[in-house]
């Protein structure tokens, strides 16, 4: 294999059937990568019932989209020290380290007792292998957006890497396949009770694949000139974020470029499918399937913005998408509510209901540790008005005035012992439906879309995704060019990392706080919607266009005769 040093002006030949086959090679591992972190977020409902049985329902999904995130809060650490291991160790050896734990933890999930076994353990060691997997997760997608990038011609490396972006969604759609799968074999109750184990378990098999696969990587002939010339970093963090030269990069590329990335990626796709499942009561089967449907529809936008921004630049697609998406969220997710659940969007417009209480007593429920606990009355209100999906009002009440909710002319105490049964009896009286109501979108099978109702919501839903194609597909080479090679692989990471893991990763628990605080469903669209238009204007106004930039320039000394540098596939360190 040879790999070419850059120069301006001289034309670069076509991918070579070897590089494509590393590339394709490479884009799988990674597609199984993402399957293993997302089945968890896929699984997020059934999972909090298993492993936080303890809590009340709101508090379980709460904390079961927390233990989601902690994965994504411990990324940057992983991408620190993954990266450091792949600056100065190679690209190919980091893949193999971070493949085996992200397996080994995925699996494991699937053979750890519950909380009805082991209690509190039961949380403890599910937190602790969402920790592994966020760490081996921070580890893998500077080392294979790096890998790619550096095998790709000069003038195509959107258009190659963006094939790295669409394992994300590959991933995504790849579980969901095999939840809906195992979920047709399977009554209800027998996948809430033992059925959800299966995809964990089945990733067992995509974990020796994957390793098949890397094993038979060869080396980046990028960094393979380094370690040849000895050039290599020989401190790739200190290089990377203590020299301002460096650094600035990383901070300008967070705030503008991947925050707002991040945002549209965690609400077009994750929060979206929670919105459905979890706010508007749409079974679990037909929230999935809906969402599959519009992955399926979405996801060659990748390859096409990706292919794009060689042509116009990176920055009008990532910051285009960014105000596209500050634009249309709120419509989006009104149209999403009205197609999905018609009977509890007329109620929630229509039916007024009123939370008194004392602002003292109200907490902001936001809980990344877990320890906190939310017993105050106006707490307990507005946990009980958000599980039910109730748009609501506030009035202040006099200090030390037990809360209360009025509904219609009855008036409910959050502290009498049968709160939860009279707060449901008044809603249903007033007009709030039953979960399983007739216009509920439902489907019975995977072609059971070609209907109206489902259709519509496919369309949109597919909007959302097309949004996050559209700012995803060219934000692996944007970042591989704003750094050099010697540290490109510590640089993107942590920036990527950040921005994915908490401003992404946190969504949707910030969303959920943010609609219970507020007593509105689409309140917590702010967030996103914020994030992403100043993401805008930092890139607008900071951040260089760089599709055409030399990522080899000032790293690798070269005769100027001598554009190839040939190594031997057989050699020991390839």
């Amino acid at each position: 294999m040879s790999a070419s040093a850059i120069q301006p002006g001289v034309a670069m030949r076509p991918m070579t059937r070897d590089e494509k086959k590393v590339i394709i090679a490479s884009s799988l591992g990674t597609v199984f990568e993402w399957y293993d972190f997302y089945l968890y977020g896929s699984l997020a409902v059934v999972i909090g019932a298993n492993f936080f049985g303890q809590f009340d329902e709101v508090t379980r999904n709460i904390f079961a989209l927390l233990a989601f995130a902690a994965g994504f809060v411990v990324r940057p650490i992983g991408a620190l020290v993954f990266g450091r291991l792949g600056d100065l160790a190679g690209r190919k050896y980091t893949f193999l380290v971070t493949i085996l734990i992200m397996g080994s933890s995925t699996f494991l999930v699937g053979v750890i007792p519950t909380s009805n076994s082991i209690g509190m353990g039961a949380a403890v060691l599910l937190i602790g292998l969402r920790v592994l997997q966020g760490l081996a997760l921070g580890g893998e997608y500077g080392g294979a957006a790096t890998y790619v990038a550096e095998h790709a011609p000069q003038d195509r490396r959107g258009f190659y890497t963006s094939w790295i972006q669409t394992t994300a969604t590959m991933g995504l759609f790849l579980s969901l396949l095999v939840i809906l799968t195992t979920q047709s074999f399977l009554s209800d109750a027998s996948f809430r009770a033992w059925g959800w184990r299966i995809p964990f378990l089945v990733s067992i098999v995509l974990l020796a694949i994957s390793v098949w696969i890397r094993m038979r990587l060869g080396e980046s002939p990028a960094f393979l000139r380094m370690k040849t010339e000895d050039k290599r970093s020989r401190a790739p963090l200190h290089d990377a974020f203590f020299q301002w030269e460096h650094a600035k990069w990383a901070i300008l590329a967070l705030f503008g470029l991947i925050a707002g990335q991040a945002v549209i990626w965690y609400c077009g796709q994750f929060y979206a499918l929670f919105f459905l499942t979890s706010v508007l009561k749409v079974d679990a089967f037909t929230g999935n399937l809906l969402v599959a449907w519009a992955l399926a529809a979405g996801v060659g936008g990748f390859i096409l913005f990706g292919w794009l921004s060689d042509r116009i630049g990176r920055k009008p697609l990532i910051l285009g998408g960014c105000l596209l998406a500050a634009l249309t969220y709120f419509p989006a997710f009104k149209m999403i509510a009205n197609l999905a659940n018609p009977a509890l969007a007329q109620a929630q417009q229509g039916v007024h209901v009123v939370l008194a209480a004392d602002p003292a007593e109200c907490s902001y429920q936001f809980n990344p540790t877990g320890l906190a606990r939310y017993s105050s009355s106006c707490d307990r209100a507005k946990a009980a008005l958000a599980g039910n999906s109730v748009v609501y009002s506030q009035e202040k009440a006099a200090p030390g005035t037990p809360a209360s909710i009025r509904i219609g002319n009855k008036t409910i105490d959050p502290k009498a012992p049968g709160f939860a049964q009279d707060l449901a009896a008044a809603l249903a009286a007033v007009g709030y439906p039953a979960a399983a109501n007739p216009s509920v979108v439902r489907l019975a099978h995977p072609w059971d879309i070609f209907r109206p109702q489902p259709f519509k919501l496919v369309v949109v839903l597919a909007y959302l995704v097309i949004l996050v194609t559209m700012v995803y597909g060219p934000v692996a080479a944007a970042l591989v060019e704003l750094f050099p090679t010697r540290i490109r692989y510590t640089s993107m990471s942590l920036p990527y990392h950040i921005g994915n893991g908490w401003f992404g990763g946190l969504l949707p628990a910030v969303m959920f706080a943010m609609n219970a605080w507020s007593g509105s469903i689409y309140f917590g669209l702010w967030y996103p919607v914020v994030v992403a238009a100043a993401t805008a204007i930092v890139g607008l106004l900071l951040v260089p266009e760089t599709n055409r930039r030399d990522i080899f320039e000032g790293d690798l000394s070269f005769h100027p005769q001598d554009r190839f540098v040939e190594f031997d596939p057989n050699a020991a360190d390839y």
